[in-house]
This record gives C-alpha cells, sequence and structure tokens, in this order.
C-alpha cells in the first residue's frame, strides 16, 4: 500500500511539472509568434526578478513602462479571519485609446496589474467566490508570480476598454488556526500599467519611445529597409555619415536637409500609456476585539443611562425635600 502511494505522488508531482513547463513553452510561443499579446504581459518580471518589488520599494514593471500614469485602488479598511474580500484596481486612461503595436500598426491599448498581499493573503479559492465576483471577474484570469510566492497576484493582458476595473478576490489568513500569523495592521502593494512599455527587459528600446540621435550634422539621406525600420544617414562637418536605424512604426519629425544636433529628437513620441504603483493598508481584525468594542460601548450606554436616572432620583429626593 505504501509503495502505490509513492507511486501516485510520484505521477503527480510528475504531471504537475510537465503541465508546468507547457505552460512555460505555450507563453514562450505566444511571445514569438504574436508579439502584441506580450506587450503588457508579467513574463518578463516572473523570468528576469524573483520578486516585483526591489528594495527601494519600487515595482520591477516601472523599469520598462517608464511613463507614470495614476492608478487607484480600493481594499476594505479591516478584514476578518478566514474571510474572502475584494481588493480592486482601478487604471483610468481614455476611452479608446491606440498606441503602436510592436508590428508598427495602431491596436488598442492592454492592460496589466500586480497586487502584492502580506505573507498569508492569497487568491481566494473559486469555490468561495460569491455570484458578484464571478460576475465581476468574467474574463479576468489570475495566477501567482510563482509557486512560492501565493501572496502575490497578477493578471494581463487584459483588453484595456473593457477593463479598466479589476476585482482581485482575497483571502485572508485564521491566525486562529495558523500561529504564523497574527491580527494587526498589514501593507498591500499595488501596480498597474496600460500600454506598452518603453523599454525591452534587455535593455533595447521599443518603437513605442521617443528616439533621439547621438549626433550632430545635416540629414543626408532617409531610407525604409525591408523590414519597416528606417535608416537615417547624418552627415557631419567633418564630412563623415553616421547611421541611425530606427524601428518599424517610427513617426519620423525629420527630414532629408534638416540640420540637427546631438539629442535631438528624430520622431515623435508615440506613448499614450504607463504605470502607477501605490500602497494601501488594511487591518485583520480580530473577532475578540469587536466583542470587546461592542462590550464597551454597551458599558459606557448603560453607564450614561445609570447616570442620568441616579440624576433624576436625587432630583425628586430634593423637590421632596424642598430643597
Amino acid at each position: 500500500m505504501v509503495g502505490i502511494e509513492i507511486m501516485k505522488n510520484l505521477q503527480q508531482l510528475i504531471m504537475k511539472n510537465l503541465i508546468t513547463h507547457l505552460f512555460s513553452l505555450l507563453a514562450v510561443f505566444c511571445l514569438i509568434a504574436n508579439p502584441n499579446f506580450a506587450d503588457a504581459y508579467p513574463f518578463w518580471a516572473q523570468q528576469n526578478y524573483e520578486s516585483p518589488r526591489e528594495a527601494t520599494g519600487k515595482i520591477v514593471c516601472a523599469n520598462c513602462h517608464l511613463a507614470q500614469m495614476p492608478t487607484i485602488a480600493e481594499v476594505p479598511q479591516s478584514v476578518g479571519a478566514d474571510s474572502v474580500f475584494k481588493a480592486v484596481v482601478k487604471i483610468p486612461y481614455k476611452q479608446d485609446l491606440k498606441e503602436i503595436g510592436a508590428d508598427g500598426t495602431e491596436v488598442p491599448l492592454q492592460v496589466g496589474a500586480v497586487v502584492m498581499l502580506p505573507e498569508g493573503f492569497k487568491l481566494a479559492p473559486q469555490d468561495r467566490w460569491t455570484d458578484e465576483i464571478k460576475e465581476e471577474t468574467e474574463g479576468v484570469y489570475f495566477t501567482n508570480y510563482s509557486e512560492e510566492k501565493e501572496n502575490i497576484i497578477i493578471v494581463g493582458p487584459l483588453p484595456g476598454d473593457n477593463n479598466k476595473e479589476i476585482i482581485f478576490p482575497v483571502l485572508s489568513p485564521n491566525p486562529s488556526t495558523n500561529k504564523e500569523y497574527h491580527y494587526g495592521k498589514y501593507s498591500i502593494h499595488v501596480g498597474a500599467n496600460r500600454g506598452r512599455g518603453q523599454v525591452y527587459p534587455n535593455g533595447d528600446k521599443s518603437n513605442n519611445a521617443l528616439f533621439t540621435t547621438s549626433h550632430s550634422g545635416i540629414i543626408n539621406s532617409i531610407e525604409t529597409n525591408e523590414d519597416g525600420t528606417y535608416k537615417i544617414d547624418i552627415l557631419d562637418d567633418n564630412d563623415q555619415i553616421f547611421s541611425e536605424i530606427l524601428p518599424i512604426g517610427s513617426q519620423l519629425i525629420v527630414k532629408v536637409n534638416d540640420e540637427i544636433k546631438s539629442g535631438e529628437s528624430l520622431t515623435s513620441d508615440p506613448n499614450v500609456g504607463g504605470f502607477g504603483q501605490l500602497d494601501k493598508e488594511v487591518v485583520l481584525q480580530s473577532p475578540y476585539r469587536i466583542i470587546g468594542l461592542i462590550a464597551f460601548f454597551i458599558g459606557v450606554g448603560l453607564t450614561q443611562i445609570l447616570l442620568v436616572l441616579k440624576k433624576k432620583q436625587v432630583e425628586k429626593v430634593q423637590a421632596a425635600e424642598g430643597i
């Protein structure tokens, strides 16, 4: 019997690893076959960073999404132990906004978000979702940042126009059954981006960035390559020619015979998205504190009532004695 149980556990482990590898291969395939899908996908952060939050407090998405945009988060002030609550992340931007895709065409903005919960908090299991939560999260797929970090939840990419508000169903821990966790105040870190990043993880600029020249001189020629990229030749004062290669989809703001200086823009800034992060706090409330608070309020109320009754009694005695 022990051998059979070991074999079952071994088979489950093999299947789990196989599914994990298949998912990774599928993600890589999607990155290669459809770059637009990967523009807001947190795959890059998962592959390059053990944690999405650096020691400085910056969420690593900001390393690629350089533009700043507001992010709004709403969480309850306090929650009970072993309870499901909603963390709401709002990603505002103008409706029907378009950006330059990796293939140079105009595409709708996509959104992504990461919610870093305290240790012990995690994505609520679906059997504990209410009908309201199921309706609000329809079409949204949640994943953990890694197997070791159940408290970090990520989503994306999602169609931005339909997902400017994302509901994260969160399950709080129960310190009564797990002594590793305690009642008290906890911090929640939230980050959200809309649109593509300006920099790839390897440091190269995407075509969603502003391109400048590193040379001064006169633009000698502008050529369009077969792959859609641009080659700009610049003739300097020493009659030397320097070439600038611009990616597909770049919107040139210069023309032949223009005189430019080092650092000046060759393209317009195509970025219309950006990233924002903020911190929120939630209190894991002990039921005994609530009971104690209620008992305190009842005690104060009774004391006030008794004082009023005592005062009326004294007034009656004084009136009877003619004082």
